[in-house]
């Protein structure tokens, strides 16, 4: 074309490629054993030849709740020195939800960037679901991404929040407003950090099982539904084969969903979060996020039931169990006009069309897009009354 010539050019090329992403989940126990050769195992996996840098960061609850950790990663990684270097010794960041802020954020990166983590390196991110949210932002931002190995501590971390590929902090008073989609290198569950769980957080960690099954499996919800009281007694063989199984289905639903990185607005696995992420936020995380997402699902269910897609007999029987598992299925904030405020913050967190999941029948998750306020007010009410009535007759 010659320069100054005003005819109109349109010219399009289409830039499309596939990108083939995987990474292992590890079940293990005693993961910093020196004779445990998992840690070691998956930091070489890609590169056996080399020697790889390390820096392990650790949830300020885990190290009180296992004040020897940083020593026995020092004695695992020297152990291991033919693969791995250890940068620096254990950092510890805050704990639970305080830990998901900007300034964290920052932290890490300064931190990041005096230890010299490049892409080739990796961070050791051992905690909860929020410590494993913070710490993958973290680690997806320097340098565009550099290498996560995420060490889950806790029931929901295990089989839901850390074994995905979201990461990200609260921010603007919203839960996870800033964040991104980043796989990991790998996922290592060690059963031995569940023992020293506070029970509020054993039970809590149960309820994203819940949801799955609920959703996806009838026949892993009738098992939970058999193996009630040994799930609540937190019987390590129950606890097992329920995170074992959840993170199945959780797993299958990103590799095989249609939709990894929720760029659609059909979530079926966010079941019961629409309220959950509200109540947390008006309780002032009071509520534990597993806590605030069994309410969410008593209060879907309810409104299925309403809807007439569960049967009422279904309905009962989901609230019975979570109630049976130690988890709650009321909370007094659910009567405050804020919470249906929640539902415009969903519809935005989807991308601006809202979609949220309502149950079919056990196991049978469908996606609904007219969601009356007037029948989530009345399924408030309903919900209270079960409750309640139960109460009452107890």
């Amino acid at each position: 074309m010659v320069f100054g010539d005003t005819r109109r050019v349109t010219d399009t090329i289409v830039q499309r490629f596939q990108l083939a992403l995987e990474y292992p989940v590890v079940f293990t126990r005693d993961a910093f054993a020196v004779d445990n050769p998992a840690l070691a195992d998956v930091v070489a996996r890609r590169e056996p030849a080399r020697r790889h840098r390390v820096v392990a960061i650790a949830d300020r609850n885990v190290v009180d709740a296992h004040p020897g950790l940083g020593d026995a990663i020092a004695a695992y990684a020297a152990g291991h020195a033919a693969r791995l270097e250890l940068v620096a010794p254990l950092e510890v960041i805050p704990g639970g939800e305080p830990a998901k802020t900007q300034a964290v954020v920052e932290g890490l990166w300064r931190r990041l960037a005096e230890l010299r983590i490049d892409r080739h390196a990796y961070v050791l991110a051992i905690g909860g679901g929020a410590v494993i949210d913070v710490v993958g932002f973290a680690a997806a931002t320097l340098h565009r991404g550099v290498r996560l190995i995420r060490m889950p501590t806790t029931v929901l971390a295990q089989n839901d929040a850390g074994i995905g590929v979201k990461n990200g902090y609260n921010a603007l008073r919203a839960k996870n407003m800033i964040g991104t989609f980043a796989p990991p290198f790998a996922v290592l569950n060690d059963a031995r950090f569940l023992a020293t769980l506070d029970p509020r957080d054993r039970a809590a960690g149960m309820a994203e099982a819940v949801k799955v099954a609920l959703v996806r499996d009838a026949a892993f919800f009738a098992w939970i539904a058999e193996q009630r009281a040994a799930l609540a007694a937190f019987e390590p063989r129950a606890v097992d084969r329920l995170i074992r199984r959840c993170a199945e289905l959780h797993l299958a639903h990103i590799a095989t969903g249609g939709d990894p990185f929720e760029q659609g607005n059909a979530r079926p696995l966010d079941f019961g979060h629409w309220s959950a992420h509200k109540l947390e936020l008006l309780t002032d995380h009071a509520l534990r996020h597993g806590e605030a997402v069994a309410i969410g699902m008593a209060l879907d269910a309810r409104y299925s039931a309403d809807a007439g897609l569960l049967a009422e007999a279904e309905f009962a029987r989901i609230v019975d169990v979570l109630a049976q598992l130690r988890l709650p299925v009321w909370h007094d904030a659910l009567r405050s006009r804020a919470v249906l405020d929640g539902l415009a913050e969903f519809r935005e967190h989807l991308g601006g069309e809202l979609c949220i999941t309502l149950l079919h029948g056990i196991g049978r998750g469908v996606d609904a897009r007219d969601i009356a306020i007037d029948r989530v007010e009345r399924a408030i009410e309903g919900l209270a009354a079960h409750t309640h009535g139960k109460q009452g007759r107890s």
